[in-house]
């Protein structure tokens, strides 16, 4: 068996990361944002961040766009076209940088499992900032026997090029990798397509929805290892 594991919000808390750069940017622009809560500014960026991202995923934009368009339509539709959102989006990624962190008992059982079975990491982002993660969190690089960045292979999960790229790097049968991954259509329908198995974590509830026979859903991390008997 070969493990890889997701990155954002699996091993890392990229939603406590985004939120708490998103209250930055809200203290440094409050003529511009002031009027929404913390909890309101995030949830605007995400009706405007996801889909964006499921576009580029889908090839239908390009790095550039995603980049640009979603602070400008961010502050479109707070009524700030004259503020520049390169400005803004510079800011939010020092910001996010700064705030940066395992999701609590993520790396025990990473390294619970790197013990007994051969891991790496497959993830999606941008890649630059992709790398600055895993070089700031060492123990997943160091501890993986493959890390694939999918920004830098040309395609993103849940493409099936990608999942192909990433079992070739395991070295192993596509039914001899499991996937450990958050995102239903990234990480457990991109996963089950490739013929992996996936565990699928859900920490709060899957909402109806579950892997095939061959996978399970966790919502602990200390769930983990023991479902795989480690």
């Amino acid at each position: 068996m070969f493990v890889y594991f997701d990155l954002d919000d699996t091993l890392l808390d990229h939603r406590h990361a985004e939120r708490k750069a998103l209250a930055d940017v809200r203290d440094r622009y409050l003529e511009v944002f002031g009027a929404l809560s913390v909890d309101e500014l995030q949830e605007q960026y995400h009706a405007i961040n996801a889909p964006l991202w499921r576009r580029y995923a889908d090839g239908e934009i390009d790095k550039a766009t995603l980049k640009d368009q979603r602070f400008a339509r961010l502050l479109s539709a707070v009524g700030a076209d004259h503020a520049d959102p390169a400005l803004v989006r510079r800011y939010y990624m020092q910001r996010y940088g700064h705030h940066w962190r395992f999701i609590p008992g993520a790396r025990d059982a990473y390294e619970a499992v790197a013990e007994r079975v051969p891991v790496g990491v497959m993830t999606n982002g941008f890649a630059e900032v992709q790398a600055e993660k895993l070089r700031e969190f060492s123990v997943l690089k160091a501890r993986a026997e493959a890390v694939v960045i999918c920004e830098e292979t040309g395609a993103l999960k849940p493409d099936p090029a990608v999942f192909e790229h990433a079992t070739e790097r395991a070295g192993v049968a596509p039914e001899e990798v499991l996937y450990v991954g958050d995102s239903y259509r990234s990480d457990v329908e991109g996963a089950q397509r490739a013929g992996w198995r996936v565990a699928w974590f859900a920490p709060e509830g899957p909402d109806g929805r579950s892997p095939d026979e061959r996978g399970f859903v966790f919502e602990d991390w200390a769930q983990l290892p023991k479902r795989l008997g480690v």
